[in-house]
């Protein structure tokens, strides 16, 4: 048989034991290598075969690899930052034999001596010591006149332990003699001095009189700002690293839509700027990364409401999340309630009388009253008691008036009202009209929080801020196409604008900055009303005239989420201000969906089997009225069917005027 580089002989035959002869070679046979192959050594002392079978080569004595952890080991940089970060974090879990024997093993100390020295006097409250560590930091220290702000904190805190301890005298020296000589900082030093003569309630004397060591602490972390990382680990650092790395995540999860609870019992940490803000998080795991799934999302039906007899056209939230409006073409409002528990809405009452339809609702800032607007045409305006359900007052300014839009303004004691023919009013709850603007074309309106400026969307493209105080406007949005409705986030610094054919516009209108075009969604033709909505106000609601209900993320400028179920023209979608979890929208359908988290133990949902508008509150004379009303008559023959035929012929003839 030929030799090929194998083992020679028969295939049974199995090979002799290694064993070394005199001259260091091996005789035959097998050693394991130290990748766990096999390895062949000749008589001779040839290298190894080339036919790639088994590898041929000298014997030579195995050396074991150096540990990791062997101070002999060289280490990365970021390899003794991790180390340092461990050993602190397990030095304050009080393991501090583990932290012996890591920092022995490791060979990386944590802190720089004088480092320590200083915090252990600081954190024994030897203050005069701590001072006279300074001089030997000096050197070490970052940021300008570091030094000096460094003593006045380690004097401001002596000043403070002598009036805790009663020591008013020695207070009164500490200021007068250490402090005020520094010329740091006088506005402090004149505050310090007012402690003098305060009672002894003051906040910042009591954490000194109850917790003395958490004052400690609070210095030994504005000191520690004046300190390099590598003479002494910020406080709390691996936490720090962890919080921000559960905020990252939970801020790049899409679908995140939930209050995040710091853990109990775990103090705020200092961020990058030294404020106290940071927090773990419960329910964030640091063994994988956060993702949130759908089924938690607001994207399932929970209950379908087919109460209205015609196309609906707007819904909206009370404050309070407890109470849902919807307006329709077939001339009701009707109020539903929610069950908070259950998450279920009945209907609590319905309104009548609004002979164009509805076109807009508004609720007054505390949910008692309710604005009612028609649609094109229409020169009237309701305000609803929604408690007892009765007609508080029907605005009729004149008969040539178009009143299709309408807000509450702060305080709940004035709104304001306009249409597309011109007219912009100010009224007060009795309907009186206190001011006007001449000639302002309306598609929308909204009321910031300051009680004073009004948004208002025009024919010409604009969102412009006016006044009624010193009757002046300024613009604050211009658009290149025409804008059909627009709502503003509750901090009043963001507005969402829905544009003909262009999608959604996100403002930031104290800026006056275009931040991000939403697409994906159907828009050409109708009036769609989105919304801002869940946890911070971080997603955006959006009907379609394909029938479906958008959302997106405000990071995002396509859809996170489509959600399926209605048969036309979603019109209008309401995210509810206090369930974050909960959605509503309205249709062409008549039908009025409410979407949320799935529910395996929730029955598919069923419409709701409710005489449609019984019973119901007469718009003229404010009685009940427990007739069943009609499906539709004659006038309401466009219907579901007719996909909103006169809302489209309404808006292309708006269109047509305006050029």
């Amino acid at each position: 048989m030929q030799h090929n580089g194998n083992n020679s002989g028969p295939a049974h035959q199995r090979p002799a034991a290694l064993t070394p002869n005199t001259n260091g070679h091996v005789n035959s046979g097998l050693v394991p290598a130290t990748n766990g192959n096999v390895v062949v050594t000749t008589m001779n002392g040839q290298g190894p075969s080339s036919n790639g079978n088994v590898a041929l080569a000298e014997f030579e004595p195995p050396s074991a690899p150096l540990s990791p952890l062997d101070p002999r080991n060289p280490r990365s940089a970021i390899e003794r930052d991790i180390i340092k970060l461990i050993g602190q974090h397990l030095r304050s879990l009080g393991l501090h034999r583990t932290v012996s024997t890591l920092q022995e093993e490791s060979g990386c100390s944590y802190d720089h001596h004088l480092a320590v020295k200083l915090q252990r006097h600081v954190m024994d409250g030897k203050l005069d010591q701590a001072i006279d560590d300074l001089s030997d930091l000096e050197h070490l220290l970052v940021g300008s006149n570091a030094s000096k702000k460094m003593r006045f904190l380690l004097l401001e805190e002596k000043f403070l332990e002598f009036l805790v301890q009663n020591k008013t005298m020695d207070a009164l020296a500490c200021l007068r003699t250490e402090l005020s000589p520094l010329k740091h900082n006088i506005e402090r030093v004149h505050q310090l001095s007012s402690y003098l003569m305060m009672s002894p309630d003051n906040p910042e004397l009591l954490l000194h009189r109850s917790n003395v060591t958490e004052a400690r602490d609070l210095l030994m972390e504005r000191l520690q700002r004046f300190l390099p990382a590598s003479i002494m680990l910020p406080p709390r650092r691996l936490r720090s690293l962890l919080a921000k790395a559960q905020a990252y995540q939970v801020e790049r999860c899409e679908l995140h839509n939930k209050v995040d609870q710091p853990i109990r019992g775990m103090a705020p940490l200092t961020n990058d700027d030294g404020v106290r803000d940071l927090q773990m998080l419960e329910g964030i795991s640091l063994l994988s990364d956060h993702t949130c799934v759908k089924d938690d999302f607001p994207c399932h039906t929970q209950q379908i409401l087919t109460d209205h007899s015609d196309e609906i056209w707007v819904c909206v939230w009370s404050h309070d999340g407890l109470r849902l409006a919807t307006g329709s073409k077939d001339s009701y409002v009707i109020i539903w309630q929610m069950n908070p528990q259950t998450r279920e809405l009945s209907r609590q009452m319905s309104l009548d009388g609004h002979t164009f339809g509805v076109s807009c609702i508004a609720w007054s800032p505390d949910d008692s009253m309710l604005l009612v607007c028609g649609f094109q045409g229409s020169a009237d305006l309701w305000i609803w008691n929604t408690i007892s359900g009765e007609l508080r007052c029907k605005m009729s300014h004149s008969a040539e008036d178009s009143l299709t839009t309408c807000a509450w303004q702060a305080g709940g004691t004035k709104f304001v009202c306009g249409g597309t023919k011109g007219q912009f009013y100010q009224c007060d709850i009795s309907g009186q009209v206190l001011d006007h603007w001449e000639g302002v074309r309306l598609q929308g309106l909204q009321c910031l929080s300051d009680g004073r400026t009004v948004l208002g969307a025009d024919s010409h493209n604009r969102i412009k801020g006016y006044n009624f105080d010193y009757m002046q406007d300024e613009h604050i949005v211009v658009e290149d196409h025409s804008i059909m409705s627009f709502s503003v986030d509750k901090t009043d610094r963001f507005a969402l604008i829905n544009l003909s054919h262009q999608g959604i516009h996100l403002w930031d209108i104290r800026d006056k900055t275009l931040l991000m075009k939403f697409r994906g969604m159907s828009q050409g033709y109708f009036t769609i009303n989105s919304c801002f909505g869940g946890v911070d106000e971080k997603f955006i609601a959006s009907g379609s005239e394909d029938s479906n209900v958008y959302i997106f993320n405000r990071c995002k400028e396509t859809p996170i989420a489509t959600l399926e179920g209605h048969t036309c023209t979603v019109n209008c979608v309401a995210w509810n201000p206090q369930f974050t979890d909960i959605l509503a929208s309205v249709s062409d359908d008549a039908t009025v969906r409410i979407w949320g988290p799935l529910d395996p133990s929730r029955q598919p949902p069923a419409p709701s089997t409710q005489v449609p508008h019984g019973p119901v509150h007469d718009g003229i004379s404010g009685t009940r009225d427990s007739s069943p009303r009609p499906d539709r008559d004659s006038s309401h023959a466009g219907g579901p069917a007719g996909q909103g035929t006169e809302k489209k012929v309404f808006y292309t003839s708006l269109i047509t005027s305006n050029r």
